[in-house]
């Protein structure tokens, strides 16, 4: 069993080959290629117009690219080309092996139904069909989110931003995926509640051994999360490395300033 983990590890959970997305003649994302490996946090960041939401879409089949491909390893071992996959094949992806964390919270949760039910609809989704059981998962997921179980039955509209966003992540890590997407997830928060959720997320992608993809134009959050970082300007990729590396010691002028903080968000 060991080696066969040894095995899971040495192999890439997610491989970009020479992305591209044009529209007309604008390039939103030039020729960008990387492996993601399980486990592994990579940041991308970027100012906005760079490129790095755009790339998040299509590493997680929401947009199709215009020439290149992602690559995906499912739990059965066998490498799969994301275009190839059926709509129900895709969705069920995002149901087990895949979350997505969204910078606004209002698009990543059903905010007219409870906090419970928000966290539970991901277990139902994959066969959990135990009411009691249900209910006992999430509000153990809420306490390791740091929310109020009391407040389970309260629906996120009268939930604070910090909380919504909380209860989010719960919502994506109940299923115990092994793939994260997250678009900006500290977007909008102020600072205090900003480094309480870094906190948080931090714990949780060690403790669960989760690979992440995270988009930001916060350095910060970059180095609190990432393992490695990828820079991007105007589509391409130009420079990416080991976090510490980078953003210590980084080569390109560009990043230069974006660490210098000449640049702004």
């Amino acid at each position: 069993m060991a080696d066969h983990d040894m095995l899971d590890n040495d192999e890439p959970l997610l491989v970009a080959n020479s992305l591209s997305k044009s529209y007309g003649r604008i390039a939103a994302c030039r020729d960008v290629s990387f492996s993601l490996y399980p486990g592994e946090v990579l940041a991308i960041v970027g100012e906005s117009g760079s490129g790095k939401s755009t790339l998040l879409q299509m590493l997680s089949g929401q947009l199709a690219p215009s020439a290149g491909q992602v690559s995906y390893r499912m739990r059965d071992g066998i490498t799969r080309d994301l275009t190839t996959l059926g709509e129900a094949e895709r969705r069920f992806l995002f149901r087990t092996d895949w979350g997505y964390v969204h910078q606004d919270p209002a698009q990543g949760l059903r905010m007219a139904v409870s906090a419970g039910a928000n966290v539970g609809e991901r277990l139902m989704a994959v066969g959990w069909n135990h009411y009691g059981r249900i209910r006992d998962t999430a509000s153990d997921w809420l306490t390791r989110v740091e929310i109020d179980t009391a407040r389970i039955d309260d629906a996120p509209r009268t939930y604070s931003g910090g909380m919504r966003q909380r209860l989010q992540i719960a919502r994506n890590l109940v299923t115990e995926p092994r793939l994260v997407f997250m678009d900006e997830p500290t977007g909008g928060l102020d600072v205090s509640v900003q480094a309480r959720l870094l906190d948080l997320l931090r714990s949780l992608v060690a403790e669960l051994n989760l690979a992440v993809v995270i988009v930001t134009h916060d350095l910060a959050v970059a180095r609190l999360l990432s393992h490695r970082v990828m820079v991007m300007k105007g589509g391409r990729l130009i420079e990416t490395g080991l976090t510490d590396q980078v953003l210590d010691d980084p080569r390109e002028p560009y990043t230069q300033l974006l660490v210098s903080s000449i640049l702004p968000p």
